[in-house]
């Protein structure tokens, strides 16, 4: 081959090579100025993205799910994908041992002056896993009932939902809130069970007998807050299963609607961040942590969902009106009464999640 050649060909091929280099950095630069964000829709108001991402340059990408399709999604790619995830803490500590898709927290990376400490402490403590934590408190509620005053008297219990007076007019979703409300309101104690899968299995048979038994009473199950939302502006369903900050929504547009914790006692949630195992952007994951947990910006945040934060000193913050429902909803005697999740067992869920299939499908 003449020389002019083999010089022409090298030129080439050091430009293709250098050229490669350049996109492997532009890749490796977008990925660093983007936040992979997985989490509920509503956590990520527009208001605190563009506000995160004028202070840091950061591109905020959020993709908007649940606990379970957020384990899915995780379990398929072995925690790649996203750079950080909200989770509920109790859906935590059982998934990481079986499936590895989180990575440990560094506290040290976080600004935990910001967060209530007992609710970071619970958090550290229900997540933890061979002697490291795997999460960080973002916000909390509880799942009661969701009652039309007006129009219904006595639903004061999660046996609401299984009861004839209310025919035609009962919603709740087919999860595992509707179960352990039930489980309560049956006379067992399914957090006590946890440690007897026995036992947790008889309970489930009997709630699945009561649920089945009591279909034709639903008017429907609900999949999705904005379908429960108006279900019950309209009329249609009077009592349901639901979070309080969807009652406090709709109790917004009408007085005689308004969130009831059942005398059995509400459930109380904590939802969180976690990193998954495989994150390429640990930077901007920690930097939206702090960034969301300022008590400024997580007012933003619960005036928006009127979902309670676990950031210290947002009160100042936050819409009086909110504040309002909050005391009316929860005096001590109700907030003593609260059902906290623990960590549920990988094994029990699989139990739930056959039962509920058994009660769709039944005629």
């Amino acid at each position: 081959m003449p020389l002019t050649l083999t010089l022409l060909g090298d030129f080439v091929m050091k430009k293709v090579v250098l050229f490669a280099v350049f996109l492997m950095l532009c890749s490796s630069a977008a990925m660093a100025d983007t936040l992979q964000l997985l989490t509920w829709k509503g956590y990520a108001p527009k208001e605190l993205v563009d506000k995160f991402e004028k202070e840091t340059g950061i591109k905020v990408e959020a993709t908007f799910s649940n606990n379970e399709e957020m384990i899915a999604k995780l379990r398929a790619t072995r925690g790649a994908g996203f750079d950080l995830v909200q989770p509920s803490q109790d859906r935590i500590s059982s998934v990481q041992k079986e499936f590895k898709i989180y990575q440990p927290i560094d506290y040290k990376k976080i600004d935990v002056g910001q967060i209530v400490p007992s609710m970071l402490e619970a958090v550290k403590k229900n997540t933890l896993v061979e002697g490291k934590s795997y999460a960080v408190p973002f916000c909390w509620g509880t799942s009661g009932l969701v009652v039309n005053g007006a129009q219904v008297k006595g639903a004061t219990s999660w046996k609401a939902l299984i009861d004839p007076q209310y025919k035609g007019r009962i919603s709740y979703r087919l999860k595992r809130p509707a179960l352990i409300g039930l489980g309560f309101a049956l006379g067992f104690d399914p957090f006590a069970l946890y440690a007897d899968e026995k036992g947790y299995a008889a309970m489930l048979a009997k709630i699945e007998e009561e649920l089945i038994k009591a279909k034709p009473l639903v008017k429907n199950y609900w999949a999705n807050g904005d379908q429960l939302l108006e279900s019950v502006r309209a009329g249609e369903v009077t009592v349901a299963e639901a979070w309080d900050n969807g009652a406090w929504k709709l109790h917004d547009g009408n007085k005689d609607i308004d969130f009831v914790a059942p005398v059995e006692g509400a459930l109380g949630w904590i939802d969180t961040f976690a990193i998954p195992a495989k994150a390429k952007n640990l930077d901007a994951a920690y930097k939206w942590i702090n960034f969301i947990m300022k008590p400024e910006n997580s007012a933003v945040f619960t005036n928006a969902e009127k979902t309670a934060t676990a950031a210290k000193g947002a009160g100042k913050f936050i819409d009086p009106a909110f504040q309002a429902n909050f005391d009316r909803s929860y005096p001590q005697t109700v907030i003593d009464k609260i059902k906290w999740y623990p960590p549920v067992p990988a094994k029990l869920e699989a139990l739930e999640g056959k039962v509920l299939d058994k009660i769709k499908a039944a005629n």
